[in-house]
């Protein structure tokens, strides 16, 4: 059998394929080049664009504490809804299940895309419910996802509203100590980059950009407990009086901490919908009123401190008016003739008048003003009035009459308590505050000592059974205080038949602790005297307060005794 002869060879043939293949893995290796070392940069951006994205990372804003480590401000996670605009715009076969559920119509994420061309992130809905958010997840839109942001709650609701005030969808201070100390509680939110999948969900964290800071907590001079107490009953005052508004302030005479502010009408900083600014205005700091008879035991200070006056000095008060230029000043009777004392538990008009008569102005306007009238308290709540205290330069006989008895002045419910604050403090005058203080801040000495000491004896008579503040009364307490009646000014004068009425004072008298003062706004039904509006809100406020606080009694009374109280005429 013969052999088949072998091909012949072609060497051409090989060298050229040879070649190819060289060439061909040549352009490889330079592709390859181009692609991992010229063209590198623009690859990862790119790729990071399609499957990366950087965000906001929130953290929560500082607590409010109160003086006891209890709650009351704090922010609670929640989730809100966002897209990237040109991968949303992308999605508009998506629009309508997502807008059924976040109640947006097509149009509106038209306009919404349109504002946010050429950015990376917009809000479609801020702070969503769990299950909203867990049903917007579910529908798996390419270039929409959840971002963790806080939500400030406040455990107390309407109780300290006023005095915490509230903050924005954004979490920043509006009002009150939000306001006040934002930059305290304020998170500073930082910033991280994520991965997304193939619908353009943030699947997992890549790397933390700029970490986050969170706010820091605050520790406030309020006492839940003691807040709650004034709010219930100045809440209830207002009821049952049918009166416009009112406010209540409970200070440490010893430290000048606000233990409890509240104001009527209130409003719980939980729902955003009803905060309208004639309901979340803080009247406490904000309102002025004359202060009516609350004044005069300032008008007996400075007689005191004089040297013209003393506690037992006599002021015939006969026939009970007195005629200052074409004023004539009445009491509510003739009162004849009294002490200095006496016209303090009396709320002798005509009395402070000629005590004030006999003073020089520059010695009555300097008293006023070293116990705080015509400034601020320091209380660092945000819109503050200083009041109004006119330069006595200014001042006619009729106004020094007038100022005598609380009229021509005009004070915040804050203002009068910090003043009657150095009255219960040895004539000391703080500045308030709404932080807790771990020691007294240093004060001024306003008065003496022993004017001082000598006007408090008097604020008790007028609250014995023979003065206007008998209803002030605390069982198992000594109280010192004074009730006032102004008749309210309005843009025609003086106003017959509208009244704010209040109580200034403290307790226990022997010691004082506590300093509160009450006022209530236009009382249409019950009455309209501070002694039967006003002074009732203090007495059961600080019956409960005095307890809470474990101040010891001074004057307990005999196993099975009952204090009983007797109205009497109220100036």
């Amino acid at each position: 059998m013969s052999q088949r002869p072998n091909p012949p060879m072609h060497p051409f043939r090989n060298w050229l394929v040879l070649c190819l293949l060289v060439l061909g893995l040549g352009g490889l290796a330079a592709r390859a080049v181009y692609l991992q070392v010229v063209s590198s940069d623009y690859l990862q951006a790119q790729g990071s664009m399609r499957h990366t994205r950087v965000v906001k990372d929130n953290s929560h804003r500082g607590m409010i504490l109160d003086r006891n480590g209890v709650p009351l401000a704090i922010s609670t996670p929640v989730d809100s809804v966002w897209a990237h605009p040109a991968t949303f715009a992308q999605e508009r076969k998506s629009w309508p299940q997502l807008g059924a559920l976040l109640e947006i119509r097509a149009q509106e994420f038209e306009q919404l895309v349109e504002r946010h061309a050429g950015r990376e992130f917009m809000y479609l809905r801020r702070h969503v419910t769990p299950e909203l958010a867990e049903r917007i997840t579910g529908l798996k839109i390419e270039g929409v996802g959840l971002l963790r942001e806080y939500r400030r709650y406040y455990p107390a609701g309407a109780v300290a509203g006023h005095a915490l005030g509230f903050t924005n969808i954004d979490d920043q201070g509006q009002e009150g100590l939000e306001l006040a100390y934002d930059s305290w509680l304020r998170a500073v939110p930082g910033s991280k980059r994520v991965l997304k999948d193939l619908h353009g969900n943030s699947v997992e964290i890549a790397e933390s950009i700029v970490l986050p800071a969170p706010g820091k907590d605050l520790i406030v001079s309020l006492d839940r407990r003691v807040q709650y107490l004034a709010y219930r009953e100045l809440k209830a005052a207002i009821a049952a009086h049918a009166a416009r508004a009112g406010s209540a302030v409970v200070l440490d005479a010893r430290t000048g901490e606000v233990l409890a502010l509240v104001n009527e009408p209130d409003f719980n900083p939980n729902n955003r919908a009803s905060l309208k600014s004639q309901i979340f205005r803080n009247r406490a700091a904000t309102d002025l009123f004359e202060p009516g008879s609350t004044l005069k035991p300032f008008t007996v200070a400075a007689a005191l401190q004089s040297g013209k006056f003393s506690a037992g000095t006599l002021i015939d008060t006969t026939p009970g008016t007195i005629q200052v230029g074409q004023k004539t000043i009445k009491d509510a009777r003739n009162f004849g003739v009294l002490s200095v004392a006496r016209v303090i538990e009396k709320s002798s008009n005509v009395g402070a008048t000629k005590i004030a008569l006999a003073l020089g102005k520059k010695t009555m306007w300097e008293l006023l003003r070293r116990v705080g009238f015509g400034a601020a308290t320091g209380s660092q709540l945000p819109g503050e009035s200083a009041g109004m205290l006119h330069p006595p330069s200014d001042w006619a006989p009729i106004d020094r009459a007038s100022l005598s008895f609380g009229y021509g002045i005009s004070v915040t419910p804050l203002q009068l308590a910090r003043a009657y604050l150095a009255l219960a403090n040895d004539g000391v005058v703080l500045p308030l505050t709404l932080l807790r203080r771990e020691s007294p801040a240093d004060g001024e000495q306003a008065l003496t000592p022993e004017a001082a000491r000598q006007v408090r004896a008097m604020l008790e008579l007028a609250v014995g059974g023979q003065g206007t503040g008998v209803a002030a009364r605390v069982a198992d307490y000594r109280v010192a205080g004074k009730t006032g009646t102004v008749h309210k000014l309005t843009d025609q004068g003086y106003a017959e038949d509208r009244y704010v009425a209040w109580f200034a004072g403290f307790a226990p008298a022997t010691d004082p602790r506590l300093v509160m003062v009450v006022t209530v706004d236009e009382p249409r039904r019950g009455g309209y005297f501070g002694g039967e509006i006003a002074a009732p809100v203090f007495a059961r406020v600080l019956a409960g307060a005095l307890r809470i606080l474990n101040i010891a009694p001074d004057a307990p009374r005999p196993e099975g005794r009952l204090l009983t109280a007797r109205a009497g005429g109220n100036i």
